[in-house]
């Protein structure tokens, strides 16, 4: 894992940079408070750092107040690094931002144990994230095609049609269904079925443009929202949509295993 180190006497700084990649950390080392200020501040910026309390530039609460009010998407876990022992010092260190603290000089074990914390508690962060961007998928899109629910396009549609009434770009709008589909689901069931619209729900998909919306209304009808389009163009476009979709025929596992 990356790790930013922060210390402007270079004796301690080579001193805690080697310890750290004995231990298998991908360590960066900068002396004074502005470097780690903007290296924490990056998007892909190490999540976990040491900062000495007293620095140039930018001293270790200073840091931590700066990365705390710019760095808004993935959390940083702070340490800082001091001598100042007293309730106090600790407090204003916790209160400008930082997660922990550690008191010079400090036990190399200690240490590892508490950097090992902020691993486990950046770990727990990813996992919240990650749920929660699941729930979010699951909550917009069709389960089956993988596509925008109805609920979710409709309202993408709501927004790009009061965009359209500030920039007056046109939009269209097409509503499609699949000829006989019933009769797919009545011969063959519905787990043929469903291969069907997954597949159609791909072709669709390859042939829009990225910017351009598609969402399962219902059943075996889609909703296909196309971005500064016009009604001429929306022809054309709706014959090469049809194509995409009707010009081979779709291969199924039932009709592989029936061969």
């Amino acid at each position: 894992m990356k790790i930013l180190i922060a210390d402007d006497e270079a004796v301690s700084l080579r001193m805690l940079q080697k310890t750290l990649e004995h231990a298998g950390y991908d360590v960066t080392a900068v002396s004074d408070g502005r470097k780690a200020a903007k290296e924490l501040c990056c998007p892909d910026g190490p999540r976990l750092a040491l900062l000495d309390w007293v620095m140039p530039q930018l001293d270790g609460p200073d840091v931590c107040r700066t990365v705390r009010r710019k760095r808004s998407q993935s959390h940083v876990y702070l340490v800082l690094l001091t001598s100042k022992g007293s309730k106090d010092d600790i407090v204003e260190g916790l209160e400008s931002g930082a997660d922990d603290y550690l008191i010079k000089p400090f036990d190399p074990g200690e240490l590892k144990a508490r950097l090992h914390t902020g691993m486990r508690i950046l770990e727990l962060e990813d996992n919240l994230l990650e749920a929660r961007e699941d729930m979010r998928y699951k909550a917009t899109h069709d389960s089956l095609t993988s596509l925008l629910n109805r609920g979710s396009i409709l309202e993408l549609l709501a927004g790009e049609l009061k965009r359209r009434q500030r920039n007056k770009r046109p939009i269209s709008i097409m509503l499609g269904d699949l000829d006989h589909f019933k009769l797919v689901n009545d011969t063959y069931g519905h787990i043929l079925g469903d291969e069907v619209l997954r597949e159609v729900a791909r072709r669709l998909l390859g042939s829009v443009r990225s910017y351009d919306l598609i969402g399962r209304y219902g059943g075996e009808e889609f909703l296909v929202v196309l971005i500064n389009c016009t009604l001429e163009k929306a022809v054309d476009r709706a014959e090469e949509i049809r194509k995409a979709i009707g010009s081979s025929p779709i291969r199924t596992m039932h009709v592989r295993a029936q061969k």
